[in-house]
């Protein structure tokens, strides 16, 4: 029985949705400005994991992770580039689109924009101005009065005397309480803006998800999820409106991922330790390999990024595709008690390191059966593995693919600033596919005139080159170290 930790209640529930066979969800999706960076690779492939797994439950599964199309942010860039707010917006929105398929991330069933929902907004922030839960003020404009809902801090455990105590309303602000935030914002000259009941301006942000969410899954839905540093305020606040707007508890259970570190610090641009996906991409043989590393911990914890973790992970993948390699998964299954490990594993808030460790097992078990030549037991093994392992969107390659992609060439940029960057190596240079095959083709034929000494000479140099060669009953076969 799957139990999820809630941030809301801090322990583990029994997941009980409010529709039987169906799960309503929820992500706060990407501020579209700039490149995803690892951070956001996590909370991608976390909830891409959580939804596959769901529907592995038998759930009807609808997700939804908004786009945030206006912004400070985005005005700024826009203004710093000299381009149109919107051109500026579709370009990172395809960028990022690019990133999802690099990592295996499904996209959202709808992926709601900010731009397409300003009349909602609009709507649910006069109908809490009309409730009395919201103000216009003198300098145009509207905020939530965060003292008219006495459950504020309910999901941080953060209390309205200490925030207030360690706050300070700056000279010009309108706000009546220096704890309220802003849920419509006066444009400024130049601003992209709509019009209103207050005057023209643009959405703030915390109001964007409340709207998005409640008009696609309605007022109070299943699971609402986030990065750890969205749970205050944005989360807090996103309670906040919508319980008031909607008169509905909002939502059942908050789960939230941790924090990606690089070399144990917070990643950051000013430390020279911020990585985007597409540079990490750049640094391994394949995209899977960042999917498994994220999985290899976790979702709650942080996780700490380092280029040996990175080829830790690799080699994790590289035994899973070696024990599938040269098996046909037969076309009906049968389970083990892996399986129901497996299940355990995940149905205990998500255990992805537990889950893949029961891969792993599986992995061993077909390596000894492949030895004992017991390749019906091997393959089926093997079609369990593959099975369990599309949960986590992992192993669903041809081995061969996988194992015969050249190894990446790093230079130091890959490190962060707190490794050894002036000791980080080129590699040698990379054959290609049919250089391979003609060398071990002309080492067949070594072996064949019992030319044993040219026959070592050439598996040294693929060795060299980063390629390792296999002689079984089948054959010659190889992959790339």
């Amino acid at each position: 029985m799957l139990q999820i930790h809630n941030s809301l209640s801090g322990h583990k529930e029994i997941f009980k949705p409010l529709v039987p066979g169906s799960v309503r969800m929820y992500a706060c999706g990407i501020t579209v400005y700039d490149y995803c960076h690892l951070g956001h690779a996590r909370m991608l492939i976390v909830f891409d994991m959580v939804r596959k797994y769901l529907r592995s439950l038998g759930y009807n599964v609808t997700f939804i992770r908004n786009i945030t199309d206006i912004d400070d942010k985005i005005i700024a860039r826009a203004a710093e580039n000299k381009e149109p707010i919107s051109e500026l917006t579709a370009r990172f929105i395809r960028a990022m689109w690019d990133d999802y398929a690099a990592l295996g991330v499904e996209r959202g069933d709808q992926e709601p924009r900010a731009t397409e929902y300003v009349p909602a907004i609009v709507s649910m922030v006069n109908r809490l101005v009309r409730k009395g839960y919201a103000y216009a003020a003198e300098n145009g404009d509207v905020y939530f009065s965060v003292a008219k809902f006495p459950e504020y801090g309910k999901l941080s455990g953060k209390k309205l005397e200490d925030l207030r105590a360690g706050s300070r309303v700056e000279v010009n602000e309108a706000k009546q309480d220096p704890l309220d935030f802003v849920l419509w914002k006066a444009s400024k000259p130049g601003e992209p803006s709509w019009d209103s009941p207050w005057g023209q301006g643009r959405p703030g942000w915390h109001i964007e998800c409340s709207v998005m969410s409640t008009q696609l899954l309605g007022s109070h839905f299943d699971i609402h999820g986030g990065g750890m540093d969205l749970m205050f305020p944005h989360h807090e606040n996103e309670i906040a409106q919508s319980c008031c707007a909607c008169d509905a508890p909002f939502v059942n259970y908050w789960m939230h991922n941790g924090f990606v570190r690089v070399d144990n610090e917070k990643m950051s641009k000013s430390l020279g330790n911020f990585f985007t996906i597409r540079e990490v991409l750049a640094w391994v043989r394949d995209p899977e390999v960042i999917r498994y590393f994220m999985l290899s911990s976790h979702y709650r914890g942080p996780i700490n990024y380092s280029v040996d973790n990175l080829d830790l992970a690799d080699a994790g993948l590289e035994r899973i595709y070696l024990a599938l390699r040269g098996l046909e998964p037969p076309q009906t299954l049968t389970r083990s008690a892996a399986s129901e490990r497996f299940a355990t594993a995940m149905d205990d808030d998500f255990n992805t390191p537990l889950a893949i460790s029961e891969l792993q097992q599986l992995a061993r078990e077909i390596n000894i059966a492949k030895a004992a030549g017991q390749i019906p037991q091997a393959s089926q093994l093997a079609g369990e593995l593959v099975a369990l392992a599309s949960v986590l969107g992992i192993a669903q390659q041809v081995p061969d693919i996988f194992l015969r992609k050249a190894a990446p060439k790093r230079g130091p940029e890959a490190y962060s600033t707190h490794a050894a960057r002036s000791a980080a190596q080129q590699e040698g240079t990379v054959l290609t596919d049919a250089q391979i095959d003609e060398l071990i083709a002309l080492r067949i034929t070594a072996r064949k005139s019992k030319d044993w000494k040219e026959s070592d000479r050439i598996r040294d140099e693929l060795s060299a080159h980063g390629v390792l060669l296999e002689d079984g009953a089948q054959g010659t076969t190889w992959r790339r170290r």
